[in-house]
């Protein structure tokens, strides 16, 4: 079933325009997720919207948004009102200009977006667009309309389509300045730089996405599958920490960690992870069999969620 997109509308570069759609590229729809119960009775627990000084219950059409000036002190917005500000959609992404992709703080960076046309017309017309920001290794700066407020847009080529991701406006970045001050400045010696850089250089790899496992993730179906199983769960023995006061001390003894497995790892080609984590959680009764269900491979999308 084709992805639907989350918006519709026109790319345009000067005088050059195209119809887009834009898919969200990320999704945490596969992970683990858990509902809360009462222990009591297994029930679900239900969240009803109460008025903090009274506790009665209040009715979704009472409810208005409001601004705390001070403590206990609010100013009521309507829906009405906020309609009435809030930016109308020109359904079209404006580029208006291009620069390098080092120029953009990652601090800026929220979340990508895949841009494909939309329909069969204007395919030239995106390619032109594409390529031209791929020849000039730039990336499209523009701006785009969501759920009533503009958002700042960076373009890059992907493949056949291109990669929107939306930037955050500088009020939204904190400055580093109130985190960093009181850094003390500490005088690193040439040894340490040797050592450090060699740990580095042992260590030295490729960014390859798929070899990546959520441990975590893992680790909690693990569990969820070892309590349907019927399993008593013990507490693992958690390891106790090294230590090392002397720093150059711990460069070398790191140093001479990371030896063995630079040398198994120049021998040996390193495992990657599989696209849905470790495996399938158990079947439900009257489902597939465990041996049925395990002979095909697993899909990100396979895996069941707890309740």
């Amino acid at each position: 079933m084709a992805p639907r997109a989350n918006w519709k509308g026109f790319l345009r570069l000067s005088l050059v325009t195209c119809p887009v759609a834009l898919y969200p590229a990320t999704s945490e729809s596969e992970k683990i997720s858990f509902n809360q119960l009462n222990r009591q009775t297994g029930h679900r627990v239900k969240y009803l919207k109460v008025d903090a000084d009274t506790g009665d219950e209040v009715p979704n059409e009472d409810i208005v948004k409001g601004y705390e000036l001070e403590k206990g002190q609010y100013i009521e917005v309507s829906k009405e009102e906020l309609e009435e500000i809030a930016l109308e959609s020109t359904r079209t992404i404006e580029i208006d200009e291009f620069v390098d992709r080092s120029d953009i703080d990652p601090r800026y960076l929220i979340r990508p977006y895949y841009i494909r046309p939309d329909g069969k017309v204007g395919h030239d017309a995106f390619a032109v667009i594409r390529e031209t920001i791929r020849e000039m290794n730039k990336v499209a700066i523009g701006r785009v309309v969501l759920t009533n407020r503009e958002h700042i847009i960076a373009l890059e080529p992907m493949d056949k389509g291109l990669v929107g991701t939306l930037l955050r406006y500088p009020y939204e970045v904190r400055s580093e300045k109130e985190y960093f001050d009181e850094i003390q400045d500490v005088k690193v010696t040439k040894d340490m730089l040797d050592l450090a850089r060699h740990i580095v250089n042992q260590k030295a790899g490729r960014f390859e996405s798929e070899k990546f496992e959520d441990h975590y993730e893992t680790a909690l179906i693990d569990l969820i599958n070892q309590k349907r199983a019927g399993k008593v769960i013990r507490p693992k023995e958690r390891p106790t920490g090294e230590n090392l006061v002397d720093l150059m001390e711990a460069l070398r003894q790191s140093v001479g960690r990371e030896a063995a497995p630079a040398k198994e790892k120049a021998a040996k080609k390193p495992k990657k992870a599989s696209a849905g984590q470790k495996e399938m959680l158990m079947p439900i009764a009257g489902k597939k069999p465990a041996k049925e269900a395990t002979a095909k491979k697993p899909t990100a999308g396979a895996r069941r969620k707890s309740a």
